[in-house]
């Protein structure tokens, strides 16, 4: 049948302490879908970190002194930049309206993935709000299937996905920040190709693959569609984290 990526219409705004489980659960049966073994169940990060409550505004931020200091060279509010400070583990490159970190999850992004748009505060004002990623995807992710594989008796995948850019590339693409019951990488090294030739070096960024056809699903601007369903996943479904998806600083070549 081949890979279908299904997006759920119909999906409530999330507010702080929502169930997304219940969520998804409520959004499919509206859908007429039901879960089935082998299905995975894609997230937008916007909504898991806003049922997470990671909403900060920026009148609660006193940035630091180097946080002034690199909101001089990119001409970035400082207090915003201070949450990205607080988010990274290493400050990559900076420019005039751009800063890439390294993430404290360990992926290279823009701004700490710190978001400001379809952001607004508990009483619904967008100004001096913005949502910082989950606090750890991967295990929002694990928590979230097994509610699900206990509501629904199956064998499922769980993996949330955010935008970034890439390098020597223009344009964002959705990508993996957390998984759970899924592969992160498909290894084929060793397999053979259709001429019997032996693969050396070949690793699939599956769950990133699934992460880019989701996202495109979804959209980025006002479609409100935070959830996909892809079913048909051609790999065997397995544990796995976000650190097989990260490549170590001495054989990052980019750097």
């Amino acid at each position: 049948m081949g890979l279908n990526l299904i997006p759920l219409e119909g999906f409530p705004l999330v507010k702080p302490g929502d169930d997304l489980a219940s969520l998804v659960a409520e959004t499919l049966a509206k859908n007429g879908f039901s879960l089935q073994d082998g299905d995975i169940v894609v997230l937008a990060q916007k909504i898991v970190s806003k049922a997470e409550d990671r909403l900060v505004n920026l009148t609660t931020v006193d940035p630091s002194e180097a946080a002034r200091d690199y909101a001089h060279i990119t001409g970035k509010d400082p207090r915003l930049v201070e949450l990205i400070l607080s988010e990274c583990r290493e400050v990559v490159r900076v420019r005039q309206g751009l800063m890439i970190v390294e993430h404290r999850l360990g992926f290279i992004s823009a701004n700490a993935g710190i978001d400001h748009s379809n952001v607004s505060g508990p009483w619904g004002e967008p100004q001096d709000w913005v949502l910082l990623l989950p606090e750890d995807p991967d295990a929002s992710a694990a928590q979230i299937r097994a509610q699900l594989q206990a509501r629904y008796a199956c064998r499922l995948g769980v993996l949330i996905i955010d935008s970034h850019g890439r390098a020597w590339r223009n344009g964002t693409i959705g990508m993996t920040i957390g998984l759970s019951g899924l592969p992160g990488l498909v290894d084929l090294r060793g397999q053979a190709d259709l001429f019997d030739f032996r693969l050396r070096i070949t690793q699939v960024a599956a769950s990133d693959e699934l992460a880019a056809g989701a996202s495109l699903m979804m959209g980025q601007a006002r479609e409100g569609t935070p959830v996909v369903l892809a079913r048909g996943f051609p790999y065997p479904l397995r544990e796995a984290s976000l650190s097989e998806l990260i490549r170590n600083k001495d054989l990052d070549l980019f750097r």
